[in-house]
């Protein structure tokens, strides 16, 4: 492991403010301290190397031939730091780190992020998988994208973009089997582990007494259920705005159409000192959601 350096900088970046201003008072007003307090610094500085760095009276100091090699290098060295810390504060700027979750960015938002890219070249967004509570102190993202009914997020302004609306969906080739709720009960009934409580939540919008299912087969994501439905392995509920796309091409068929929830997908921002770019990632999400195409209405769920 390399060795940790152990070098004066604040008596350094003393002596290279004076060294450039050519007076104590100008660099202690750069610095935002004393004229003192620089003086004692370039003292401190000069002692501990055991070189002299200044000669003459103090009301008219000047550089030694070690002073000035001293303060070109420290000059150059500050200089570099300077533009590499803007090259990279300024990387972090125009980086957007979005937190979502996964099958909304992986159905949704990625798939319609070279449109951002297009209108915004100088941004650049990144997507990470997430579902916790949104605790903008914690975590380092930019903005969340939940689907949630809360109307407030601690620290956060909350802004809805897309409204939610769920419906059974399976293998169009198992709609053979018929479409009504009794017959539902023969198919196996696919469940995803963090939201088992999918099916219940869609009965109690649609007003319907679910039959009990044959058989129930659970996957850990959403997006491992839809790709068993779309095989034939059962039929799921899902979020319409998560199959549009499946539907649309014929892979997955949604016999009773969809219904609207009380939650919404929205984006949210932290209060204090959100990214400059930020406004217009917000802004193209809004008009994305805007274009979105409607669900089929639902339709009676027959006995």
């Amino acid at each position: 492991m390399p060795k940790r350096r152990h070098l004066p900088l604040t008596a350094l970046r003393a002596f290279e403010a004076f060294a450039r201003h050519g007076r104590m008072s100008l660099a202690a007003d750069e610095l935002c301290v004393t004229h003192g307090a620089v003086s004692r610094q370039v003292r401190g500085l000069e002692r501990l190397s055991g070189v002299r760095l200044t000669q003459g009276p103090r009301n008219n100091l000047q550089l030694t031939d070690a002073g000035q090699r001293l303060a070109r290098s420290l000059g150059a060295t500050f200089d570099e730091m300077e533009r590499t810390f803007l090259e990279v504060t300024g990387a972090a700027e125009r980086e957007l780190h979005i937190s979502c979750v996964g099958t909304l960015a992986m159905k949704w938002l990625i798939p319609r992020l070279p449109a951002f890219h297009a209108r915004r070249p100088e941004l650049s967004v990144r997507v990470t998988e997430d579902y916790r509570p949104v605790d903008f102190a914690r975590e380092p993202f930019d903005a969340a994208i939940r689907l949630s009914e809360a109307a407030t997020v601690d620290g956060g302004a909350v802004i809805p973009f897309l409204d939610n609306f769920h419906g059974p969906v399976l293998a169009p080739a198992l709609l053979a089997a018929g479409v009504s709720l009794g017959e539902l009960g023969a198919l196996p009934r696919l469940h995803t582990r963090p939201h088992p409580q999918a099916w219940a939540e869609w009965a109690g919008h649609a007003h319907v007494l679910l039959p009990e299912a044959a058989e129930h087969r659970e996957y850990e994501h959403i997006f491992y259920m839809l790709e068993a439905a779309a095989a034939g392995l059962g039929v799921g509920v899902t979020p319409w705005i998560y199959v549009a796309g499946e539907i649309a091409a014929g892979r997955l068929a949604a016999p009773f159409g969809f219904l609207r929830t009380p939650a919404r997908f929205q984006l949210i921002v932290p209060e204090q000192a959100p990214k400059r770019g930020l406004a217009h990632f917000r802004d193209w999400l809004l008009e994305e959601a805007a274009t979105a195409p409607p669900p089929p209405e639902m339709a009676m769920v027959g006995a």
